[in-house]
């Protein structure tokens, strides 16, 4: 029986450019074991004994050298199967906003990164469950619902 396991976080960070939400995508570099040239959000491990909202932010720090502005819980898990490990992960999804100067320094984990408008970041993330995330930050964060402000969490 597969193991269901919560050991991956994801961050989707945007920011506001004349009023209008770009989206970061990162591409992992070419000699990166798993996936290598992807475009995706920032991931990472979360360590033994660290709560999921302390790995994205110190994910968001070590792969990009950015802090948010802002940061939310999306109300989304990611999930998917890993056949290697015969694990289901669930992965929980965060969003955080940067000021519109910042930009990414990458670790050597990608090899570059853009700044996207919603359609095209959509059309870069090749798994569903990265997209159905994406959607949910631009209607719910960027979107204004009102729970949106339940799940921010305080700097």
């Amino acid at each position: 029986m597969p193991l269901i396991a919560c050991r991956i976080i994801e961050v989707c960070v945007f920011r506001f450019v004349h009023d209008h939400p770009e989206y970061l995508l990162l591409q992992r570099s070419a000699d990166e074991p798993i996936h290598p040239s992807l475009w995706q959000f920032i991931s990472g491990s979360i360590n033994d004994g660290e709560k999921a909202t302390d790995a994205a932010l110190r994910e968001m720090s070590e792969e990009t050298a950015l802090t948010p502005h802002l940061f939310w819980v999306v109300p989304h898990v990611n999930t998917f199967y890993d056949h290697a490990y015969d694990a289901v992960n669930l992965s929980p999804f965060f969003a955080a906003q940067v000021h519109v100067g910042d930009e990414p320094t990458l670790s050597a984990e990608h090899q570059r990164y853009e700044w996207l408008r919603y359609p095209e970041a959509r059309r870069r993330l090749v798994w569903p469950g990265q997209r159905q995330g994406l959607e949910i930050v631009k209607d719910y964060i960027i979107g204004g619902e009102a729970a949106a402000d339940r799940t921010m969490v305080r700097l």
